[in-house]
């Protein structure tokens, strides 16, 4: 190790949190860093990568037991299931199961931070209360989120180190092969739209392209990690994290379609998961037409995430106040967002 001070833990370093979280702890420079996932992350720079199996304790106490530098943990990992119950085990036990290598060792740990989300709140269930605020009562579980942090507040106590979490909501960032992305969902259904000659509609309904809505950027939500994680008074305290700005998908798509070239038309509800399973021919003839990366078709979109994204009609908003009134003041406009995440997609051959 070198002389810098604090060692980051990134679990998860190849999703589209925990690569964009990488990206941002190296740019500051005065940070060790080592990433756990089991393929190495596709950033170039001084860190130290473990491949591991979160999931089987004897790899992780084999591979992490020796860890005994590491000052704060960045937990991105997640283990996607079929139901929102059968998620609660096996994210439980990967957190545990590092929590159980590092802790005994890390003689030095100050922090834990956990990523989760707006599923807090029940938005998943269907309308809540918003704008959802940090101390709003839980819904009735399973929630893995709630045994998360139970896990981790309950190891705090009477420690030396302390926990905070992040809930975000609607991510979106640049990441090679991890589908869950609103801002991939948006490029690729233009794109293919785009190939058929169709103009661009909201995949959703007009009430859902009404309702209120809210996205976070993950170099955003990046910088508000490192915040909570090392700023003494964010100590044991959740946070909402989003670009800061509130906006109808209803006044997105003008923007989308000239970005792409496209005419637009009003919005017509479709099932993405079941509209969009047959166009992975139509995908590879776009890759070879335009000499695009050649990422397999199942690992470049969740469908069944954006139909998640375009089925509520109703408003879906989280309260920054708390996290502004401890500091944390950044703010991204979404629509430039997404324009400026779509120019990357490009400039890295994903879509054309």
């Amino acid at each position: 190790m070198s002389n810098k001070t604090k060692t980051a833990l990134i679990a998860g370093a190849t999703g589209v949190v925990g690569r964009n979280l990488l990206k941002y702890v190296l740019s500051r420079g005065d940070w060790n860093v080592i990433t756990l996932s089991r393929r190495r992350p596709d950033l170039e720079g001084a860190y130290t990568h473990i491949p591991v199996d979160l999931l089987d304790p004897d790899d992780c106490r084999e591979k992490l037991g020796g860890l005994q530098d590491i000052t704060h943990v960045f937990f991105a990992a997640y283990i996607e299931r079929p139901t929102w119950a059968e998620t609660v085990p096996p994210n439980v036990d990967i957190l545990r199961n590092l929590m159980d290598a590092v802790e005994p060792v890390a003689a030095n740990l100050q922090h834990v931070n956990l990523m989760h989300g707006t599923k807090w709140y029940g938005n998943h269930l269907g309308p809540f209360k918003t704008p959802a605020q940090e101390d709003d009562p839980r819904h009735m579980p399973p929630n893995f989120y709630y045994d998360q942090q139970d896990l981790v507040a309950e190891r705090a106590k009477g420690k030396a180190w302390t926990w905070s979490t992040a809930r975000p909501h609607g991510i979106c960032g640049f990441a090679i092969g991890n589908p869950m992305n609103l801002s991939m969902v948006v490029s690729v259904y233009a794109t293919i739209s785009k190939a058929l000659g169709l103009p661009l509609r909201h995949p959703g309904s007009v009430a859902n392209a009404n309702a209120l809505y809210q996205v976070t950027d993950t170099s955003h939500l990046a910088k508000s990690a490192v915040w909570m994680s090392t700023e003494p008074g964010c100590a044991n305290q959740p946070f909402n994290i989003t670009n800061g700005d509130i906006f109808r998908w209803a006044d997105m798509w003008p923007a989308f379609a000239k970005y792409f070239g496209m005419d637009l038309a009003p919005p017509q509800q479709i099932n993405l998961e079941h509209m969009m399973a047959d166009k992975g021919n139509l995908w590879t003839d776009i890759v070879e037409q335009h000499g695009l990366q050649d990422i397999p078709y199942d690992q470049l979109v969740s469908w069944a995430y954006g139909d998640f994204v375009f089925t509520p009609e109703y408003d879906i908003i989280s309260s920054m106040t708390k996290a502004r009134q401890f500091g944390f003041h950044d703010i991204v406009d979404s629509r430039q967002m997404f324009l400026s995440l779509f120019d990357d997609l490009r400039q890295n051959r994903i879509i054309p």
